[in-house]
């Protein structure tokens, strides 16, 4: 008789909650409305937390990588890159999962209680392609091409997309500074519009800025199916019951696809599982 597991996210949402806090904690930043511009400040932490943020103690990767990636400084892209290419070879979209502060926002916003919960649509699958062609242009393409006298191009999509910079530092910086609300114009209403329909969205689906917009998320993808930390299924103990797709909230089959690109490795599937047939970790 198969075993009855139920599915708990909070030991998960503990973890992004002391992350986001400890990648956050430059807690006078949020009374003074100055950014922390410290040493710290040069390292990148690998999810996806603003620079601008008031108590970000660290550099957000995809912002890093849009300053550097046509620049002379040969030294700092590299780094960056190596960073991503490092932190994705070893754990893959996990960083997804549990490190990332916006991520944590998105779920609790879907614990939200609503009459009818999006899972799918016509056009999911293809609507998922959006956020490589996302990362291509705006985190790729237009910052390498398009630069200053210095080599430096702009983070085009800090500047016109992502509603994460919007939440975590353009909203707190124009609340904390009065020389910046009289700047306000046309950018700031898109992004906050931006940031609105992302709410509301994430009240409905699932991640969607996740599973339809995030850059940083397609460079991890990339690692998933090769990052040492892995998902594997025993076909021996595997029943074909289909608890593990049920419950996975990114709509992956682990028993098809364990370790999908769309995978950010929550553990439900994992949990789920009335035969234990689905492990992970670092063994071979």
């Amino acid at each position: 008789m198969d075993k009855k597991k139920s599915v708990r996210d909070w030991p998960r949402h503990l973890i992004q909650t002391a992350w986001a806090a400890l990648t956050n904690s430059h807690v006078s930043g949020f009374v003074t409305g100055k950014i922390y511009t410290g040493k710290l400040k040069n390292l990148c932490v690998p999810g996806l937390n603003c620079y601008s943020c008031p108590g970000a103690t660290g550099a957000c990767p995809i912002g890093s990588l849009q300053a550097v990636i046509g620049s002379w400084n040969f030294k700092f892209a590299y780094y960056v890159i190596g960073f991503l290419i490092f932190v994705g070879a070893i754990l893959g979209r996990l960083v997804c999962g549990f490190l990332c502060p916006f991520g944590l926002i998105q779920d609790l916003l879907h614990k939200i209680p609503f009459f009818k919960k999006i899972r799918t649509f016509r056009g999911d699958k293809l609507l998922r392609k959006l956020k490589y062609v996302i990362f291509l242009v705006f985190v790729i393409l237009l910052p390498l091409f398009l630069t200053d006298l210095m080599g430096q191009g702009a983070p085009y999509f800090c500047k016109l997309i992502c509603p994460a910079g919007t939440l975590e530092g353009g909203l707190p910086l124009v609340l904390l500074n009065k020389a910046m609300r009289g700047a306000i114009g046309w950018l700031y209403i898109w992004k906050n519009t931006i940031l609105i329909a992302t709410i509301v969205l994430s009240i409905l689906i699932y991640r969607p800025f996740c599973k339809y917009i995030c850059p940083l998320g397609v460079f991890y993808s990339i690692f998933n199916k090769v990052s040492l930390f892995r998902y594997r299924i025993d076909g021996d103990k595997c029943v074909h019951c289909g608890k593990c797709a049920k419950v996975c909230q990114m709509n992956v089959d682990p028993v098809k696809t364990p370790n999908s690109p769309e995978c950010i490795r929550c553990g439900r599937c994992r949990q789920a599982c009335p035969k234990d047939a689905i492990s992970c970790g670092f063994k071979k």
